[in-house]
């Protein structure tokens, strides 16, 4: 049986997009090419794969049953470059990060990382630092630019701190003179969301001082938050990030008067992985831009 790997991915991309035209351009290739390799599978393994349920292209049974084993036959495709190259870093990275992370350090980061290793690709999944944490620990990722867990790491994982965030009441820039706690507590609040480990240490130091804000919104995106402050809507208590996409807007950082917890957050990843070496290059990239 002459199966190619190409014919797979193009099974794989189809199932996750729905489409044989998507799947097409994902892989730069021509609607019908991936057809014909969809026929090719069902022809070589007599039954059929996918099945049209309206505009939707579907898997049919037989074909999720192939998709188990296909997904895990691709992953090992890939790691092969890893696998018997020498000194050089080649293949796949599949890289986790925090929105505040894709925000700041990564680009940067991964630019880097592309200028020294051009062979290596990056993969990267956005979510919070709980769900990365569980996709590293699955080995559904190979690291992850995330918070620190708030429970002990087992001993196959491996974390290492890359930046420190104070918390700074976000202001409209005209109000720069203005006392911090103040503000929090007769501004409407622009509350971070208190699911995420930034958003917890806010609601834990507002409670601590005792404010009960006037609460506006509650949102997930520091970049979000600091447009809204930036049009005047209101204040924010958030983690101190530096990001070049809020250089343009009209903010004031207010420091607080006493001293509060620090959002952590850095790389996580498995020890002894096959991709090592490629966590290794990433890792020295990502050391190198948060201490410049």
């Amino acid at each position: 049986m002459g199966m190619e790997t190409d014919f797979l991915k193009s099974l794989v991309l189809v199932a996750d997009t729905g489409s044989i035209a998507e799947a097409a351009r994902r892989q730069g290739l021509t609607p019908a090419a991936v057809a014909q390799h969809v026929r090719t599978l069902e022809r070589d393994l007599g039954a059929a794969l996918v099945a049209r349920a309206g505009r939707t292209v579907l898997p049919t049974p037989a074909g999720n049953r192939l998709l188990l084993r296909a997904r895990d036959i691709l992953k090992e495709v890939s790691d092969l470059p890893t696998l018997v190259s020498d000194d050089s870093v080649a293949g796949e990275l599949r890289l986790g990060a925090i929105n505040t992370a894709l925000h700041t350090l990564l680009p940067q980061v991964l630019g880097q990382l592309a200028k020294d290793c051009p062979d290596v690709t990056v993969f990267i999944r956005s979510g919070v630092s709980l769900q990365l944490f569980e996709a590293v620990r699955n080995d559904e990722l190979d690291a992850a630019v995330c918070l620190h867990p708030e429970f002990a790491l087992a001993k196959a994982m491996q974390w290492e701190l890359l930046r420190e965030e104070p918390l700074v009441v976000l202001a409209p820039a005209e109000l720069h003179d203005a006392d911090p706690l103040a503000l929090l507590r007769t501004q409407p609040l622009l509350r971070y969301d208190r699911a995420l480990g930034g958003g917890k240490l806010a609601d834990r130091y507002l409670r601590k001082n005792g404010i009960v804000p006037i609460e506006r919104f509650e949102l997930s995106s520091l970049l979000a938050i600091a447009m809204m402050v930036h049009e005047g809507l209101g204040v924010s208590l958030v983690p101190d990030i530096d990001s070049p996409l809020t250089a343009g807007l009209k903010l004031a950082k207010l420091p607080l008067p006493d001293s509060a917890e620090l959002r952590r957050f850095g790389v996580l990843w498995r020890r002894g992985s096959v991709r090592a070496r490629l966590v290794s290059a990433f890792l020295h990239q990502a050391r190198k831009a948060a201490v410049a």
